[in-house]
């Protein structure tokens, strides 16, 4: 008798316009490492040239969803046992905690919190973005409905002139898997 695997967990990477988003291969790579399949949903502003589009598809097999699906198609990916916001923007982060769904990533995001599934967030914001009051409410908005955040990056140089690493990884510990 033939045991059969049972299906690696999913993972929905949500990508945002950040300029650290070039790097999100590295994401994909660990989350991979550690056992889970990938499908990626990407902001429309981020599939204008914010990452390799074409080598994110390569590495999970799946095309990146950016755009609604016609009533007719099928769903592409399966639903999620985690998802993952990084880099997360300003934008990004206040639409959500408004309940603001016009794209299908805010859209996602706004669904997945009926879901019960692990939410990490790893915030790129500047700091002058980031003490906005806006945006101060949105973060404990989201916390309150229990999303994770990662520390928060600015992608400002430090004092050796070199920029800190994003810490793509903390985004898996987040989510509790692997």
């Amino acid at each position: 008798m033939t045991r059969q695997a049972a299906p690696k967990p999913f993972l929905y990477v949500v990508v945002c316009a950040a300029g650290i988003a070039v790097d999100v291969s590295k994401l994909i790579t660990a989350a991979q490492e550690r056992d889970w399949e990938v499908g990626v949903i990407a902001t429309p502003v981020a599939m204008n040239g914010f990452f390799d589009t074409a080598a994110v598809e390569a590495q999970t097999g799946r095309p990146i969803r950016s755009a609604w699906r016609t009533p007719g198609e099928p769903r592409p990916f399966p639903a999620p046992d985690a998802v993952v916001v990084a880099p997360a923007t300003f934008n990004t982060v206040n639409k959500w905690a408004a309940g603001i769904a016009d794209t299908l990533a805010l859209g996602t995001l706004c669904e997945v919190a009926g879901l019960g599934v692990p939410v990490a967030v790893l915030p790129c914001v500047a700091g002058a973005l980031a003490a906005h009051p806006a945006y101060r409410d949105s973060v404990e908005r989201l916390r309150g409905m229990g999303v994770r955040f990662g520390e928060p990056y600015t992608g400002e140089p430090g004092e050796d002139g070199g920029r800190p690493e994003f810490g793509w990884e903390r985004a898996l510990d987040l989510v509790g898997h692997g």
